[in-house]
């Protein structure tokens, strides 16, 4: 018997009180080992147990590390592994860089976890203030055409009272002209009184063309001042547009009137810094400055992303084409195939559908599949190596499976350690009837069947104790000594 063997005898027996037949502790030992007087007799021991048949209690599976996985129906000769990797969509990064030079100052810490809303970094700009002073250059503006815009309206009454004064004025005249014309040709009146009648007209109608122009030149001016006015409302539009780009405030937060110590004012008169809040929840992986650092126009500050928000790559071979297509259904299963001590479990699996990358690797010879799984486990993480199962065809039946890792070799034969579904305390060894395999799971053709459970971690230390170049039937005594045999 080998140190290993030894070793793993041990283990077993120290965890199984069936098999720890110890002497009477308050006799001595005789030379072969055993107490005087135990009433031990080697040579009426009872028929040994079936070897096939270990007995793992709860003792022997803590000690040993022991796990099961379920046989599972799989088309194993119609998947394809992939090895690949998680990493960001996209979509899932964010990055938050300054519109206007100014001075930052951070208010979050790399790798925190910020919610929609929540500032992330104030800056402190001249050219902010800049901008305020336009608009309020504009707002001004926009007062002033609105009061000159509103004395048109009695200007221009007065000059139509005066034009229909002025008419009248000429129809008066006009009508004393014909009176004196018709005198005139009746062989009476004076000269010089038709004379100054006509003069007076004249000077009416001068007058009376005077009032017209300057009415037609106060309605252009009216015009152009309406044409002012809008011009300044949308320069303010445009200035409250481009200052909502630098705040990230809508642009009806920043023309709302706010109460203020100096008397109501619009909110944006009143921001002397620029906080920057977190458009979507995330988490901040970056930090482009350090606090209090000056930074100029398009700086990035703050990095945010989306730790849910990832997608599986893996590395295809081009020779696996024919098979490969967009559609086919794929699970994504934890790197490490056992199920003891920190490893992901087994079960842990991430499912979906593949899309065929749009270029291939023309020195590896590669190609990418991309899935993007439709619910993430928790040990998805950008940049952890997994591998992926592609069923090439989903017509065909299913085999009844294992793991590879469960089957063991004692030396040319194949064994697995089937839990007894009637003890779940007890396991049978069996010679594995194998069939094909994908490189992680192994067809079974016979010996299990649906909701069976089969040793993973820990087979190789039963296969070593139940090996046939190990010898079984032994017992421990007291003092620690191992005899061949059973009592």
């Amino acid at each position: 018997m080998n140190s290993i063997q030894r070793a793993i005898a041990i283990t077993l027996a120290s965890a199984m009180p069936w098999a720890l037949v110890a002497c009477d502790s308050g006799t001595n030992p005789n030379r072969d080992g055993h107490a005087e007087g135990d009433g031990h007799d080697h040579g009426q021991d009872e028929a040994p147990a079936d070897p096939n048949r270990v007995a793992i209690p709860a003792a022997v599976r803590s000690n040993l590390g022991i796990s099961f996985v379920q046989v599972e129906r799989r088309r194993v000769e119609r998947t394809l592994r992939v090895p690949g990797r998680f990493e960001y969509l996209p979509t899932a990064r964010r990055e938050f860089r300054t519109a206007i030079p100014g001075r930052v100052e951070l208010l979050v810490e790399q790798f925190e976890r910020v919610d929609i809303g929540q500032p992330l970094y104030r800056l402190d700009s001249p050219s902010w203030r800049e901008m305020q002073q336009q608009l309020t250059d504009a707002t001004a503006q926009i007062e002033r055409f609105e009061a000159r815009l509103n004395t048109f309206e009695p200007l221009l009454a007065a000059h139509q009272q005066h034009e229909d004064s002025l008419h009248e004025s000429v129809a008066v005249w006009n009508e004393r002209v014909e009176q004196l014309q018709s005198v005139r040709a009746a062989g009476g009146g004076r000269v010089d009184e038709l004379a100054q009648a006509r003069a007076a007209l004249a000077s009416t109608r001068a007058e009376l063309a005077n009032v017209l122009e300057k009415k037609a030149e106060l309605d252009a001016e009216r015009r152009q001042t309406e044409a002012d006015l809008r011009a300044a409302r949308a320069r303010v539009e445009f200035l409250l547009d481009a200052a909502s780009a630098i705040v990230s405030k809508s642009r009806s937060e920043l023309a709302a009137i706010i109460a203020t110590d100096d008397g109501p004012e619009p909110a944006w008169a009143t921001i002397t810094g620029i906080e920057v809040p977190a458009s979507e929840p995330g988490v901040v992986e970056m930090l482009g400055l350090t606090n209090g650092s000056w930074a100029d126009e398009k700086t990035p500050v703050v990095t945010v992303v989306q730790p849910d928000r990832l997608r599986f790559r893996g590395s295809g071979l081009q020779s696996d084409l024919g098979v490969l297509r967009d559609g086919l259904a794929a699970r994504i299963v934890p790197p490490t195939p056992t199920a003891v001590g920190r490893a992901v479990p087994l079960t842990a699996t991430m499912a979906g559908t593949i899309t065929l990358g749009l270029a291939g690797d023309p020195n590896d010879r590669t190609v990418d599949v991309i899935i993007v799984p439709d619910e993430l486990q928790s040990w998805a993480r950008p940049g952890v190596s997994a591998q992926l199962e592609i069923v090439t065809d989903s017509t065909g039946a299913a085999e009844l499976a294992v793991p590879l890792a469960a089957v063991q070799r004692d030396g040319l034969t194949p064994v697995i350690f089937r839990r007894n579904p009637s003890n779940p305390n007890e396991a049978i060894r069996m010679e594995a009837d194998l069939g094909k395999d994908d490189g992680r799971w192994v067809a079974l053709l016979s010996g299990v069947r649906d909701g069976d459970e089969v040793v993973l971690d820990g087979a190789f230390q039963l296969m070593l104790a139940t090996s046939g170049s190990i010898q079984k039937g032994g017992h421990f005594h007291s003092d620690g000594t191992f005899h061949e045999g059973e009592h």
